[in-house]
């Protein structure tokens, strides 16, 4: 009876562990990228969100307009050469929209090339209303975006329209984005006309593109501290399968060595203004970040 119950525990066991590592491995897709595993897509998506639909007082009612900065790039090579299927995180980028708009800022969209941008649809939440209602009403920014190149030859230095840019996260963030030389004039550009810059999870990896034509005594952020989505949690990616393998570089350790404090350690709720510089930490910060963002532009144009 003992030796039994001995062999059914054992059994038990080893079919957890069966489980446990189908269930841990990245999905391959049709172009040979891999999506996050079922367990890494229980654990780090929702099918709803927390958007709390804001109303704001003193809601703007000018043209001042916030400009997005996307990436269209969907793979990215892992450190052992396996690709990651990404792009820009839904929530982070849904979220913070909706509640500009609330504030009454309109919202345009940049990708480098003009290409459409590609949004990890694998972490959409599907079941919530106000988020499918906002994706639908920027379906066309989205499929045809405005060229960042095109902006930066012939609009930037001319235009008066916008009072911040925003960069969401999602991996994709990490890929053309900081080695971009426009998103470089962008964000000089911003920097100087003394607009808020916006940033959420791995959104900040984009700020590298400031330091591109500066040395690292002179990198517009230094000294300054930020939310972010810590290296350390990307490193804990291929345990759970949610990446196919570990980072290509470390994003936060480039902006650490640039003179930029990041004050949170798990991909938390964590939001932060360090003057005009408004961050977040993981998309479970995108319903704060939005309200922080909304609120702190609506006291901008309101002084």
């Amino acid at each position: 009876m003992k030796k039994k119950i001995i062999l059914t525990i054992v059994s038990i066991i080893l079919l957890a562990c069966v489980v446990l590592y189908l269930t841990s491995r990245p999905t391959e897709t049709k172009d040979g990228s891999y999506i996050p595993s079922p367990l890494a897509l229980k654990l780090a998506t929702s099918p709803t969100t927390n958007f709390d639909n804001t109303t704001y007082e003193n809601k703007y009612t000018g043209n001042k307009k916030v400009l997005m900065i996307c990436t269209e790039q969907k793979n990215m090579t892992m450190a052992n050469g396996k690709k990651f299927s990404t792009g820009n995180h839904p929530v982070e980028i849904l979220l913070p929209v909706l509640h500009l708009k609330n504030a009454g800022f309109d919202v345009d969209v940049v990708t480098p090339n003009g290409k459409p941008v590609v949004i990890e649809q694998w972490a959409m939440p599907e079941n919530d209303e106000y988020v499918k209602t906002i994706y639908s009403e920027f379906k066309n920014k989205f499929e045809s975006p405005i060229n960042l190149s095109d902006f930066v030859i012939n609009t930037m230095n001319e235009s008066s329209d916008y009072i911040a840019i925003f960069i969401p996260g999602g991996h994709g963030a990490m890929l053309g984005l900081p080695d971009n030389k426009d998103l470089n004039k962008l964000i000089n550009w911003s920097y100087n006309q003394d607009m808020f810059t916006l940033a959420i999870c791995h959104g900040p990896a984009a700020l590298l593109a400031g330091s591109l034509d500066n040395d690292k005594d002179n990198y517009l952020y230094k000294g300054y501290k930020i939310a972010s989505f810590p290296d350390a949690v990307d490193e804990q990616g291929p345990i759970i399968g949610y990446t196919p393998g570990h980072m290509p570089y470390k994003y936060g350790e480039r902006l650490n060595n640039l003179g930029v404090t990041i004050i949170n350690e798990e991909a938390d709720n964590t939001v932060h203004k360090d003057r005009k510089l408004i961050t977040g930490a993981s998309p479970l910060a995108a319903n704060a970040f939005g309200k922080l963002a909304a609120t702190e532009l609506i006291k901008e144009v309101n002084k």
